[in-house]
């Protein structure tokens, strides 16, 4: 007996019905494996060769155990994951991250980043040494130019260049006096931002209290408007050391030397920086203590006794030597 028209169409209505319900199974569980927990137990780092396909990508996370299948993830990262493409890195992936989190974070970028820490007062040529000194950074670098880094934490990612690094530290600084210059106080006895970074880099040396900084700077600003010679010893420290620490204490024929640094025998600004000077230290210069000390020597404590008259210093002098004898320093 043939199926009358009616029961054919029903029948195919039927059939279609149940195909589209086979297809929309079959997406959504498509869809529930690209967002599903993945296998990792714990967070994993996967660094990403420059120049990889997803495909390269894929077989690295899979052998590292951050998702269970390339060819799975290939598949649905065709079908879900956009046609962003994905960028170089080293990359953190979460413990039980779903193959969605996974693309998502190498199209973003969001690469693990590292810190390298240029400390305030360092040198050019101690900063060279940690640059080179750091395994996850790639390629050369020449030493750079004293007193044009700003100190600070940088961040970088792994592979990323020595240069590079470098260049944020170097624009960092030019802002920065930039801004600071911008806002100095008048009649200040150095005519260029340079000469500035020189003061500062020698204020940096000489003290390790924040809250003296304007001071010291203030007693050096008077120096230099009264033709005094700075006598500053981290100036002397630097034609022996390039900013290293000297490891013991200074001697007379160091202090005697004639150098274009030495301001025990030099008047005015040495030649140029003697380390990187934190901003607090641009500021200070920038913008000194209204003083009347000419003077100051160390009180065992970290800090400075400040003095306006020598005969006032050498009893401060007197004072510190014995406290040094005392202490056997």
């Amino acid at each position: 007996m043939t199926p009358s028209p009616r029961r054919v169409a029903l029948i195919i209505a039927a059939a279609g019905l149940l195909l589209a319900a086979a297809v929309t199974g079959w997406f959504g569980w498509q869809r529930y494996q690209w967002s599903a927990a993945g296998p990792a137990p714990a967070e994993i780092t996967v660094f990403v060769e420059p120049g990889s396909s997803l495909t390269a990508a894929a077989r690295a996370l899979e052998k590292s155990g951050v998702i269970a299948s390339t060819t799975r993830f290939l598949r649905l990262a065709r079908r879900f994951g956009g046609d962003r493409s994905i960028q170089a890195g080293e990359y953190a992936f979460p413990a039980h991250a779903s193959m969605a989190e996974v693309l998502d974070l190498m199209q973003q970028g969001r690469v693990l980043l590292h810190k390298v820490t240029l400390v305030e007062g360092m040198s050019a040529l101690q900063l060279y040494e940690r640059l080179l000194a750091e395994p996850l950074l790639t390629g050369d670098v020449a030493i750079p130019e004293e007193g044009t880094l700003l100190p600070d934490t940088y961040t970088f990612s792994r592979g990323e260049s020595r240069a590079a690094v470098l260049a944020r530290m170097q624009s960092a600084m030019e802002a920065t006096l930039a801004e600071l210059w911008g806002r100095r106080a008048p009649g200040l006895p150095f005519a260029t931002p340079r000469e500035a970074v020189t003061l500062a880099s020698i204020v940096e040396k000489e003290t390790s209290k924040k809250e003296e900084l304007t001071e010291v700077a203030g007693v050096y600003i008077n120096r230099l408007r009264l033709g005094m010679k700075l006598q500053a010893d981290p100036t002397v420290i630097y034609p022996i050391t390039r900013g290293k620490p000297l490891g013991r204490r200074i001697r007379l024929s160091e202090l005697r030397a004639d150098n274009d640094y030495n301001t025990y025998v030099i008047t005015g600004l040495p030649a140029g920086p003697i380390a990187n000077p934190s901003r607090r230290s641009l500021a200070a210069v920038l913008n000194p203590a209204k003083t009347d000390n000419l003077y100051f020597v160390a009180d065992g404590s970290g800090g400075h006794v400040f003095a306006p008259d020598l005969d006032t210093h050498n009893r401060n002098v007197a004072r510190w030597r014995q406290f040094r004898a005392e202490q056997g320093i």
